[in-house]
């Protein structure tokens, strides 16, 4: 097998590791193939054979000619993420002698912070008549976003099994498996109450997903987006309504009333907390406002 057939041999044995040992979803295994993919092609032309001969300035100069190119630094961030993930597994496997990642530094990315509804806003958008099956699953779905700060995936997955209405609360699976109890608010209750009794009418008894679609079938991502659009234009949102809205509305909410960042780490099921600190920098923005629109003299002057 000639040396050029090694880079690629050596990245299929990762992504089955990726795949079977730590058991990562499609979507993230295809997103470290396209990324390792990318930096398998530099490596051919800049005539590097095996992943053992990458140096640390080669992988500089990758990053650097990627950022020339107008890729952002978030990108450049997983991209990084991506290759000392790769040489973690070949330094394991006694193909590398070391991880010329580990060091390398992305330009810096400006985070840009989640856009949230208020109270009102959402007390108007959850505002539904759900009188048939369609409309009592999509309010469902809505408050559970909102009552427990659920990603579209975690939703997706969740299982009649999951769900107990004695108990107010679910478990839900996240990122890499893993599993956490998140409570429910009364009225994503009620809405949840509500959808199990029309359930029926669209899904069959042996199939396991809490929300379905029109065909009976556990609800694709695409089309719990799509249905969100239509309550926003319906209920007079003024804006496009997605998932992480709600998830986002949720975080900050929570965090303003309690001040418990900890626990909104765990609501959320961040691995990280500094993941979960966006949220602090909302909160001070309202602090901000109020700040300015109160304190005497931080008020602007009004125009002669």
């Amino acid at each position: 097998m000639s040396e050029t057939d090694s880079l690629e041999r050596w990245l299929q044995r990762f992504l089955e590791h990726l795949r079977h040992e730590r058991r990562l979803s499609p979507r993230t295994c295809e997103h470290y193939q396209r990324d390792i993919q990318r930096l398998l092609a530099w490596c051919r032309e800049q005539g590097v054979a095996q992943w053992r001969l990458l140096s640390q300035p080669q992988v500089r100069g990758y990053i650097a000619n990627r950022h020339r190119k107008g890729i952002s630094g978030k990108s450049l961030q997983r991209e990084l993420s991506s290759m000392r993930a790769l040489y973690r597994y070949l330094l394991r496997e006694g193909e590398a002698d070391n991880n010329p990642a580990q060091g390398v530094r992305a330009p810096k990315v400006q985070r840009r912070l989640p856009v949230t509804l208020d109270a009102d806003q959402l007390g108007q958008l959850l505002d539904v008549d759900a009188d048939g099956p369609l409309a009592a699953r999509d309010l469902a779905m809505m408050e559970l976003f909102y009552s427990s700060g659920l990603s579209l995936s975690e939703l997706i997955s969740i299982n009649i099994q999951d769900f107990d209405p004695r108990d107010a609360e679910l478990e839900v699976t996240g990122k890499g498996d893993k599993t956490r109890r998140v409570p429910i608010g009364r009225k994503a209750m009620q809405a949840l109450e509500h959808w199990l009794r029309m359930r029926p009418e669209l899904a069959a008894s042996d199939e396991p997903a809490l929300f379905v679609s029109q065909r009976g079938q556990r609800i694709h991502p695409r089309s719990v987006q799509q249905r969100l659009k239509q309550w926003a234009l319906r209920q007079g949102a003024g804006r496009n309504l997605h998932p992480h809205l709600l998830r986002h509305s949720f975080a900050s909410h929570i965090l303003e009333s309690s001040g418990n960042l900890r626990a909104v780490q765990e609501l959320l099921g961040h691995a990280d907390i500094s993941t979960t600190q966006i949220y602090t920098h909302l909160d001070f923005q309202h602090l901000a406002s109020v700040y300015d629109a109160a304190h005497p003299r931080a008020k602007k002057k009004k125009q002669d």
